[in-house]
């Protein structure tokens, strides 16, 4: 694979100061209002500083508290803050100073020469995060049309077009959300063995209730599980078999529209006095008449005002938890609860959550999210702009389909070019200013039914790996689209819900699908990749070296897109005497020196250990 740039060095990074709001850095989080939070710093010993203070905002206040030192070795000194806690999301950052420094300030950036905003702060949450299960997994999602057949005959409705299985869908057409191939929850319970051999611990379905499409993203009733998917007997079978296996199922669930066919909907429009016209945004100076989700007459917008709505809506969020899944994905959270002048976002996903309990609840978002995971509200998100866009520009294949130079949400330029510092750069913008606990309980997520495959963007094996062995090992719950670790592919979203071959077992990548297996076993082996903190050891054009750290365990992940100049890393910046390789190709030790491969597109991994 070709390098787009000029390369460039690659800078080591282990001689910068960090933090990050992951345990080894966050040592005490108060339970409740009023207690207090004590937090670290890592710096060389030999960063020449008067003074280490930390910034914090209290009641919309900035306040200052001295940082002291706490531990020292040979290589690096530790120091330690302390803070009230008395809002339920406190923003902070550190403010260091000296001779050799100058004036900085260390936010969820970096390091930053000049005064900054405080929207790239770390932040300390006193929201409950999300469940455990949730964090120690992989997410597997599932298009249930186009998965797998369960054996079952089912009449087609008016509205679908039949297909043959091993069609590739229209993609573009006036029959596009009708085409329908026939996969059910029984097929998909059939196939749980590839599914759990694949390593995957919870099942994310799209919507099962009933609608007009095979999206069914324009639901007619939450009271049911669509007849065509099997009904609710089919899901209810499906959750125990998958629970018997030790896995979860997560369901998706539309709190910003329902279909133009859907109960309510249908009595708002028969009487001007049905309680449920309060359900809706009717309105003679829009287009149809009513508000929809941009404008498609068939989705209509809800009106989160109501309280009936609300009543209502929280009761589909609490009835099938705990019974058949496990939690949510909220379908456009972000437009949820607003428009125009109106916005109620933040009371939505506050009362979802509330409803949802213990349940985990992840929201699509596929722009600047940060603000609506503050706390309080949504366990994470669908991490498109910090995680999927930034490794598509990273790792595209210099030779875009025509499919992919159409647009890349709403960019009229396609997918951009990026050397490696932009997409970590990009990376971390989007984990600063946000909890730690909703970057790690957010998706992690090279595609999905909504864009085109990762592995057309790629353009080969070996590169779309490098994003898997990325995605794996990046903060956050990785989740992968059904038939990724078979190579399939697909030039926009419609394109890439393509069926699953299991009939042509001579179309699968079978290397592809045994390095998808040891990856997310590398993935579910680790503390350090589910819940540690990340610090870049080097970032080039063309690689990407990290570590991902807990009190306990320490894992250096090493990226390339393409060969480049080799990576070398003294150990003693390490703080490690081996590497013991998890995944890819040793490292070479000598004269205190780690010397990473330089081949690429490739990723690799080591455990570090004193020896």
């Amino acid at each position: 694979m070709s390098a787009p740039v000029a390369e460039a060095p690659t800078a080591t990074a282990l001689d910068l100061p960090h933090h990050d709001g992951s345990d080894a850095y966050v040592l005490e989080r108060p339970d409740g209002l009023g207690g207090e939070a004590v937090v670290r710093l890592r710096l060389p010993r030999a960063t020449p500083l008067d003074t280490v203070a930390l910034r914090y905002v209290h009641d919309g206040e900035a306040r200052v508290v001295v940082a002291e030192p706490d531990e020292e070795d040979e290589r690096e000194t530790w120091w330690r803050a302390r803070f009230p806690v008395e809002n339920p999301a406190v923003r902070y950052r550190w403010l260091l100073a000296g001779d050799g420094l100058g004036y900085a300030w260390l936010n969820g950036t970096g390091l930053v020469r000049h005064d900054v905003p405080d929207a790239d702060d770390f932040v300390l949450s006193l929201a409950a995060g999300g469940p455990d299960w949730h964090l120690d997994g992989v997410v597997y999602e599932i298009f249930p049309d186009r998965f797998a057949r369960g054996g079952v005959a089912h009449d087609p409705p008016e509205w679908a077009v039949p297909r043959e299985w091993d069609e590739l869908p229209t993609g573009r057409g006036r029959e596009t959300p009708y085409e329908w191939f026939g996969g059910d929850l029984r097929g998909v319970e059939q196939r749980l063995d590839h599914v759990a051999g694949l390593g995957a611990t919870a099942l994310y379905l799209t919507p099962v209730f009933p609608a007009g499409s095979t999206h069914r993203y324009d639901a007619v009733s939450f009271d049911r599980v669509d007849p065509l998917l099997g009904g609710d007997d089919a899901l209810r079978s499906l959750a125990d078999a998958a629970r018997a296996r030790g896995m979860r199922l997560v369901s998706d669930l539309t709190t910003n529209h329902v279909g133009s066919g859907h109960d309510w909907f249908r009595a708002a429009g028969a009487s001007a006095d049905a309680v449920e016209r309060s359900f809706f945004f009717f309105d003679g100076s829009v287009r149809h008449g009513y508000e929809t989700w941009l404008g498609v007459r068939s989705l209509p917008k809800l009106d989160w005002r109501s309280p009936e709505l609300r009543e209502r809506m929280l009761a589909v969020v609490a009835r099938r938890l705990g019974v058949d899944l496990d939690g949510w994905r909220i379908d456009v959270a972000n437009m949820t609860g607003r428009r125009g002048a109106l916005d109620v976002n933040a009371e939505v996903a506050a009362a979802v959550c509330a409803a949802a309990g213990d349940a985990v609840v992840v929201a699509e978002h596929a722009h600047d999210f940060r603000g609506d995971l503050l706390g309080g509200g949504w366990t994470g998100t669908m991490n498109y702009a910090g995680f999927m866009r930034p490794a598509w520009g990273w790792l595209r294949r210099d030779d875009l389909p025509e499919g992919l130079k159409r647009g890349f949400w709403a960019m009229p330029i396609g997918v951009p070019h990026l050397d490696g510092a932009a997409a970590v750069a990009t990376m971390r913008a989007f984990r600063a200013g946000v909890p730690w606990e909703s970057t790690l309980h957010s998706w992690t997520l090279l595609d999905s039914h909504d864009t085109a495959r990762f592995r057309t963007v790629a353009g080969s094996r070996a590169a779309q790996l490098a994003g898997v062995g990325l995605q794996m090992t990046t903060p956050g719950v990785p989740m992968v689209f059904a038939g990724d670790e078979l190579g399939l592919e697909g030039e926009w979203g419609e394109d890439a819900r393509r069926t699953m071959p299991w009939d042509r077992p001579d179309a699968w990548d079978r290397e592809l699908l045994d390095a998808y297996r040891r990856l997310i076993a590398l993935r579910r082996s680790s503390r350090a990749l589910a819940r540690g903190g990340i610090r870049y050891a080097a970032v080039g054009a063309d690689a990407i070296a990290y570590l991902r750290e807990t009190p306990g365990e320490r894992v250096l992940c090493l990226a390339s897109r393409a060969p480049h100049e080799p990576v070398r890393l003294p150990l003693a910046a390490l703080g490690c005497a081996e590497l013991e390789t998890l995944y890819g190709a040793d490292a070479v030790l000598a004269d205190g020196t780690a010397l990473l491969p330089a081949e690429g597109p490739a990723f690799h991994a080591w455990r570090l250990s004193d020896g």
